[in-house]
């Protein structure tokens, strides 16, 4: 009989590349990586692993045993949940990878729900970009993930998630109501010249809000860059900097600000992620609930328009 430990170790070993980093991972040395996978080729009696310079890659008959091994911790965590499902209540360890706006507007929401509830369920929150949270749901370090999806830049297909959309988040202009750049622009090309907020180039939402100022024919002169959208709406606030900022954020944080509309009324996609063979268990369901309910509470209240640009 396979060992289930020595297989989750070469499937960690195919979704992060190196044995450092599954080492990292799963809390091991890669001596003692390196070791459960030459007990795991003894085992199977097949090679597993081949050098390519500095790096091993995994053979065929590996990227076979990955699939199966798939299968197999997807099975025995629908046991877990049937297991869990027949408790009296829901209980244990929820942990839980979220990126920063819904962490700040809609997780207290959440946790509030839950304590009332379900007391006896503990949630763990740990902020993450959308590409790390992903590999760590993968890798069972978290149980859900929150993210958020942008216009044009669909999210990849992620073999062995179950993804359910939660709400569109609609993207405004924010223009300051006072200093320089204190005006009423008929269009994205008018802000130029201006000094920009923008999340880091390389992700979702700064490559989207560069995509959306070169569409309109100027690069755009990033003088704040940062993956924190309440500096961005502060800076705006303060008449240093222009921001794209999402209307779960302007709807508490912009209250002084010009709020416009863009062509087509673009928004981004939050949504939640769990591993297929957790999607029933009751803690994630749980879970699930909770944040359904603070959503739709927390429908961000509609700004100060001045505008809609054409």
């Amino acid at each position: 009989m396979l060992n289930v430990t020595r297989l989750r170790i070469l499937r960690e070993l195919h979704l992060r590349g190196t044995l450092a980093q599954v080492a990292e991972a799963l809390s091991y040395t890669p001596s003692a990586i390196s070791q459960q996978l030459s007990q795991l080729e003894r085992e199977t009696g097949v090679r597993l692993l081949e050098h390519v310079g500095r790096r091993v890659r995994l053979t065929d008959e590996a990227q076979t045993l990955v699939a199966h091994t798939e299968l197999v911790l997807t099975q025995l965590e629908k046991a877990e949940a049937d297991l869990a499902a027949a408790q009296p209540s829901v209980r244990g360890t929820l942990r839980v990878a979220s990126f920063q706006t819904v962490v700040l507007e809609i997780a207290p929401a959440v946790l509030t729900v839950l304590e009332t509830e379900h007391s006896a369920l503990q949630v763990e929150i740990t902020q993450r970009d959308v590409d790390s949270a992903f590999r760590g749901l993968l890798s069972q370090q978290f149980d859900l993930i929150l993210g958020e999806e942008y216009p044009g830049l669909p999210d990849p297909v992620r073999h062995g998630a179950d993804r359910a959309d939660l709400v569109p988040d609609p993207l405004h202009l924010a223009v300051p109501s006072h200093g320089p750049w204190a005006r009423r622009p008929s269009s994205v090309a008018e802000l130029a010249s201006a000094p920009w907020a923008l999340d880091p180039p390389g992700s979702a939402s700064g490559d989207w809000a560069r995509a959306v100022c070169r569409n309109a024919g100027f690069e755009p002169q990033v003088r704040f860059e940062g993956p924190d959208p309440l500096l961005h709406a502060h800076l705006v606030l303060t008449g240093h900097a222009v921001a794209f900022i999402p209307a779960l954020i302007a709807g508490d944080h912009l209250h002084d600000a010009q709020l416009i509309g863009l062509p087509a009324d673009p928004h981004r996609t939050l949504y939640a992620a769990v591993r297929a063979g957790r999607s029933g268990h009751p803690a994630v369901r749980a879970f699930r609930d909770a944040l359904a309910q603070a959503v739709t509470e927390r429908q961000p209240r509609p700004p100060r328009w001045t505008a809609t640009l054409s």
